[in-house]
């Protein structure tokens, strides 16, 4: 089992991250990574949602499935899942700083050799991929003239 964290501070109020962030479909905007992304479930978001999700890594397209397993307003959301070549559990923290916002994202993942090069290669990958998500989430949320519509939508 393998683990990537990344942390940023974006300077908007918690409230409003989280409500981003919480809403996969907005994921696309800011994860260039992540290639597409299909709520399964109905209902108000929250334990239980699962996704269908598609993303690209180390030269593969995955197509996952995840589950939110924990989802506490404004401080966390857990979500696990997998593919034939991988499991994980991924959650966001959410902490509120001066000025704004820090979120971390902490990911364990059981690789089973499915991806090119050793734990550390994969490990390297994950991080920057993280790294490259949360400036693009920085840089969308820090350029909204407005306050982002905090509703979480089914």
């Amino acid at each position: 089992m393998i683990q990537a964290e990344a942390s940023i501070i974006i300077n908007r109020p918690v409230e409003e991250v989280f409500a981003f962030v919480a809403n996969q479909h907005n994921a696309p905007q800011w994860q260039p990574t992540l290639l597409g992304v299909h709520r399964i479930t109905e209902g108000p978001i929250g334990v239980g949602t699962k996704h269908i999700v598609v993303r690209a890594f180390m030269d593969q397209h995955l197509e996952m499935i995840n589950e939110y397993v924990k989802f506490e307003p404004n401080q966390e959301i857990t979500f696990t899942g997998g593919s034939d070549e991988t499991r994980f559990a991924t959650s966001y923290v959410f902490e509120r700083v001066d000025g704004g916002t820090k979120i971390t994202n902490v990911t364990h993942m059981g690789q089973n050799h499915a991806f090119k090069g050793d734990d550390q290669q994969v490990v390297r990958q994950l991080e920057t991929d993280f790294m490259a998500a949360f400036q693009a989430l920085k840089t969308l949320l820090e350029n909204q003239q407005s306050p982002i519509n905090n509703t979480i939508q089914s």
